[in-house]
């Protein structure tokens, strides 16, 4: 009868995390779109990402309070109507064919999102019998992992259209040229309404679900303690910063995969978005599967180290080589950071105690990194004219990550003045 009763918010909660990462793996597709329609240089591209991940900095420890205050339930709602907000402002964007505006919208979703995830993790957890929570949580985030593979081939289809080539685009007036690339702007406006459309209904369905609350008693939120109070735990420390760089890696490699491909391995921007899907993405749910199972026998933070190493020289092969081994390269990066966002995070919280909660905000954050660092890549691959160049951003990451494995998820104990 329990089982019933959670069967269907489940199912709800699970379609969170599709939706989300259905969102996010939009993004390689949005950059050399964007790119092209407002003739953007590879740094200005890169906003999107700023756009993205700067509200996971400014919203997290908002969503934290929302939660707190008003409950689970009505901070997911809040947040799926930010998303479903964002998502319809594409199309005033389109219209007006401000840079900007886009950028705008995307923040706005980037917010909604910031809420769901604070919220989706616990109810995963809760939503049966507590011994089967971890099973239930890693089946929730399989689907994350599946809107990698599926976003890219499906968004490539509806918003890179067949436009003019760079030629018929070279010979044209000014304004004839402007208004070819605004057409091709405009095919942005079908996808993200319908995305738009179907998280309003997700949400108006969760304002008739019966979700259990989390009563949390001072003891368990820390008391009087300040959120920065945790961070006198060496190893949470660590993880921030790990989990920056890790996150700034994995958007250098999933957001420049489209435009990294077509130069890379000389391959049009169709097959590239499908193997951003099929490949990379893909390899990011597979490894994310087979990294699960290994922790069984080799211990998190030994894995963390030997990923880590494998990416640091995947990355060096991915800046020298070319053609398919250029794109194996990369797609090799995909399978082996899948484990490192999950594995920081959990070791940056062992043994926290009261100071748990106000960690995990503390590294939710350190996602910022996203914002941060593929500009940078961006930045490289614009001065050096190549941007396989810029690879030496998520390189650098992976040494970070590798540090953080070898000695930084050390817990440090306390010791206490007599």
């Amino acid at each position: 009868m329990t089982k019933n009763k959670y069967l269907f918010p489940f199912i709800m909660i699970t379609s969170l995390f599709f939706m989300w990462g259905f969102v996010h793996n939009l993004d390689p597709i949005l950059i050399p779109h964007l790119k092209r329609s407002f003739s953007l240089t590879n740094l200005q591209a890169s906003l999107v990402d700023s756009a993205v991940f700067i509200a996971y900095f400014v919203m997290a420890l908002p969503a934290g309070f929302i939660m707190k205050k008003y409950g689970y339930k009505t901070g997911i709602i809040f947040g799926l109507a930010l998303f479903a907000i964002g998502s319809f402002l594409f199309i005033p964007a389109a219209n007006t064919q401000m840079y900007v505006f886009f950028l705008g919208a995307l923040f706005i979703i980037a917010c909604g999102l910031t809420i769901l995830e604070t919220a989706a993790n616990p109810y995963a957890s809760l939503l049966g019998p507590p011994e089967t929570a971890t099973f239930r949580l890693n089946f929730a985030q399989t689907f994350n992992g599946l809107a990698a593979t599926l976003a890219p081939m499906l968004g490539s289809r509806i918003i890179m259209i067949k436009g003019l080539s760079d030629e018929e685009l070279n010979v044209m007036t000014a304004s004839a040229r402007e208004v070819a690339l605004a057409s091709e702007a405009s095919s942005v406006k079908t996808p993200y309404f319908i995305l738009g459309s179907i998280i309003l209904v997700i949400a108006i369905i969760f304002i008739f679900l019966k979700l259990p609350e989390v009563q949390e008693t001072e003891k368990e939120t820390g008391g009087k303690k300040g959120v920065f109070h945790a961070l006198r735990h060496k190893h949470l420390s660590w993880a921030v910063v790990a989990q920056f760089f890790y996150v700034g890696a994995q958007v250098c490699v999933f957001s420049f995969f489209v435009l990294y491909a077509t130069k890379a391995a000389g391959i049009d921007q169709q097959r590239a978005a499908d193997l951003a899907g099929i490949g990379a993405g893909l390899a990011f749910l597979i490894g994310r599967i087979v990294g699960t199972f290994l922790m069984k026998f080799i211990k998190a933070e030994l894995l963390l180290v030997i990923y880590a190493v494998i990416n640091v020289l995947l990355c060096v092969v991915a800046m020298t080589a070319t053609g398919t081994l250029a794109l194996a390269s990369v797609i090799g990066i995909a399978f082996f950071m899948s484990i490192m966002f999950p594995t920081i995070f959990s070791l940056g919280i062992k043994d926290l105690g009261s100071d748990t909660k106000y960690g995990s905000s503390l590294i939710v954050m350190s996602i910022v990194g996203g914002a941060i660092l593929p500009p940078a890549m961006a930045y490289i691959s614009d001065v050096t004219h190549n941007i396989q160049t810029g690879y030496i951003v998520p390189l650098i990451c992976f040494i970070v990550v590798f540090l953080f494995g070898i000695s930084g998820h050390k817990v440090v104990k306390e010791v206490k003045n007599i």
